[in-house]
């Protein structure tokens, strides 16, 4: 429990329904189902508020575990319950759009979908786009510098972001707003806070970066005869379509076979048994003219026997249909219960390899795991599952190991997207040298002296 006093405290600064305690607090379960340990929650409405709550804290060395919409997937929102919980729902507004300038100022807790809405809403795109759209907020992507399915063409959420409003451990509100795509102005400090999952500070507000909404969407399903097949139409379509390639991704057979025929709801577009399949997405203005160039490039693949199936959406119902297996992972959660799902990265020439290697490791030591492989692809990202056949803690933990330790040789990151929190930390010198660590670590120190926020995530 926490002292009365702080409780009293932050009470006056967040007003009545902006301080939650007890079952208030402990009903809200994260995506993973996990419910919060902390015994208070604080809800405040504007950036002086959170100074003023981190004022508080930071006087009495006391934990503070940032909420945005719960759709984490590593415990990074996970605590205590020594530690109190900071949510950002109430800053939810969309402050301002600049059709001209195509930036958009938004607080920390904006809901991604709302963002997206409100960009098309003035014929702009904010680009960033993931399953969880409609829960995850703007602070959290930040806070994790998400990626999702379109970083082919617009990058991570790094590249998104042209500036932040952020409060430090001691209170210290620093703006470093901007809508400016060219600003050298000394060090963009905005960069410490993208990926750093709440460890350096709280993001309050952000300056988001828009583009032009694409007037066209043309999107395929294709079977390819392996991996090395896929790889190949990547290099195809990029040179073939300018530039308009905005997703490029793979469902191995059994990823796809899992969510279409096996125990799957969604409809096989088409029929199993190829060695791979792909997901192939281009955007751009000129709608007749993009959708005949991206059918001759998928005829010239198919012609080169490159391509040995394929699908093309002519509705939007029929491009939700090719999404749809991809975007339902959870499916095979569902079906075999105790999963552990890998976010990793490595360069492309080694996605084949380190895929076989697992295989043939769980195959070895756990004799009754399965594993499903999709992912982005063209950017890296690799998503395996691992159903061991078993919630046996130590199963559990040999199978994290053999994914994450086969990563060291290829010089592979233990997370691609999702962030370290604490499910990943164990495993963080495989990605990063000791020298690395230790400098953050010192950014740390001298951001957060007392160790206050997010504390045990990202390194212990």
């Amino acid at each position: 429990m926490l002292d009365s006093g702080l409780l009293s405290d932050l009470r006056a600064v967040v007003g009545d329904t902006g301080l939650l305690t007890g079952a208030a607090v402990h009903e809200r379960a994260d995506v993973n189902g996990h419910v919060p340990r902390a015994s208070a929650l604080v809800r405040p409405a504007s950036t002086e508020q959170v100074a003023g709550v981190l004022r508080l804290c930071h006087a009495r060395h006391q934990s503070v575990v940032t909420h945005g919409g719960r759709s984490g997937l590593v415990e990074g929102t996970a605590t205590t319950d020594q530690e109190l919980i900071l949510s950002t729902e109430r800053m939810n507004a969309i402050e301002r759009v600049d059709v001209t300038g195509r930036t958009m100022r938004v607080q920390s807790g904006a809901i991604l979908q709302r963002v997206q809405e409100e960009a098309e809403r003035h014929d702009l795109m904010f680009a960033l786009d993931l399953g969880g759209r409609g829960t995850c907020t703007i602070g959290g992507n930040i806070s994790t510098n998400a990626g999702g399915v379109r970083v082919l063409r617009y990058g991570m959420m790094r590249a998104l972001v042209l500036g932040i409003e952020a409060v430090l451990a001691d209170g210290t509100v620093l703006k470093s707003l901007n809508r400016m795509i060219k600003n050298n102005a000394g060090y963009d400090l905005k960069q410490l806070f993208i990926g750093s999952e709440g460890t350096l500070g709280v993001v309050t507000r952000a300056d988001l970066r828009l583009f032009p909404k694409p007037r066209s969407t043309n999107t395929a399903l294709v079977a390819c005869r392996d991996f090395d097949g896929l790889v190949k139409l990547l290099g195809l379509l990029d040179a073939s379509l300018g530039g308009q390639l905005s997703a490029f991704e793979a469902m191995w057979p059994d990823f796809y076979e899992a969510t279409t025929s096996a125990f799957g709801h969604h409809r096989a577009l088409l029929p199993g048994g190829h060695g791979i399949y792909g997901l192939v997405e281009a955007s751009g203005a000129d709608p007749d003219g993009d959708h005949l160039r991206f059918e001759e490039a998928l005829g010239e693949a198919m012609e080169q026997g490159v391509v040995l199936d394929a699908v093309i959406a002519k509705s939007e119902a029929e491009r939700n249909a090719i999404w749809a297996p991809r975007d339902d992972p959870w499916l095979i959660t569902q079906h075999y219960g105790a999963t552990l799902n890998f976010d990793v990265s490595m360069a492309i020439e080694d996605m084949a390899g380190y895929l076989a290697s697992l295989r043939a490791a769980v195959a070895q030591q756990i004799p009754a795991g399965k594993v499903f492989a999709f992912g982005h692809i063209a950017d890296g990202n690799l998503h395996v599952i691992v159903a061991p056949g078993t919630a046996d803690p130590g199963v559990m933990r040999l199978g994290e190991e053999l994914a994450y330790e086969l990563l060291r040789p290829i010089d592979g990151s233990i997370s691609a997207e999702h962030g370290i929190g604490l499910e990943r930390r164990h495993f963080l010198n495989i990605s990063r040298t000791a020298q690395e660590i230790d400098a953050m670590r010192a950014l740390k120190r001298a951001l957060d002296p007392h160790g206050i926020l997010n504390p045990g995530k990202v390194f212990e």
